[in-house]
């Protein structure tokens, strides 16, 4: 990721206008970055699913009413253990990529399973913890807090299940070759893995917002914007 963003501002800063950059530009393949179409794909997904969630974040902070104390607001347990869920998922998705890089396939299925079922507690904790919300008398329509918090959780939700739609194609796929071939697989398990780590970005954002942020905090950043 550091590597594409160099790449990234690189570019910008380059003046085509001059003749010392338009000699290198004759010699240059046509391609911005070296990175797999699927990587691109998953960049611009990036940049739909940040505006998006920032908007969520910014209408959250704008639409607490003056009176409504957020010191109070609910820090359950449930949290904590799906963010390490999300942690442990980014991990065994990173080690499958850098392993694939060293051509090492060994245990690359294994990886890719608990990837999913990882994935899958994940969601059903979540549910879980809904009905908790619920249980104990917090809706939608409690207060913008509890409204923001529902909404929030089931677009990331959403986000998990479109990118386990894809880690099942790969998946599917790869549990049919033989170690060898295995390989084959890499720019889609690497751009799969990206696609995790902005999930679990976006997921500490949240995590901050709902256990961090107080009220001062919430009237600094309406200062901001």
């Amino acid at each position: 990721m550091s590597n594409l963003i160099k790449k990234l501002f690189g570019t910008l800063t380059q003046k085509p206008w001059e003749k010392g950059q338009a000699t290198i530009d004759n010699y240059h393949d046509g391609k911005s970055f070296e990175i797999s179409n699927q990587k691109s794909a998953v960049v611009i997904i990036f940049g739909i699913a940040t505006v998006l969630f920032s908007l969520v974040f910014t209408g959250y902070i704008y639409s607490l009413p003056p009176n409504q104390d957020t010191n109070y607001l609910l820090r359950p347990n449930l949290l904590w253990v799906n963010t390490f869920i999300l942690f442990f998922i980014s991990y065994y998705f990173n080690k499958i990529s850098k392993d694939l890089e060293k051509k090492i396939t060994l245990k690359t299925k294994k990886d890719l399973i608990l990837v999913g079922i990882l994935s899958y507690i994940f969601l059903f904790g979540q549910i879980v913890f809904w009905m908790q919300l619920m249980r104990s008398g917090n809706y939608v329509s409690t207060n913008t807090y509890f409204s923001s918090f529902y909404f929030f959780t089931a677009l990331h939700g959403l986000h998990l299940l479109g990118g386990l739609f894809f880690w099942g194609k790969v998946s599917s796929r790869v549990l049919k070759l033989s170690n060898s071939k295995i390989i084959e697989e890499e720019k889609n398990i690497s751009a799969l893995a990206w696609y995790w780590t902005f999930l679990l970005i976006v997921w500490l954002m949240f995590f901050l917002m709902v256990y961090i942020f107080d009220d001062a905090f919430i009237e600094w950043c309406k200062s901001l914007i």
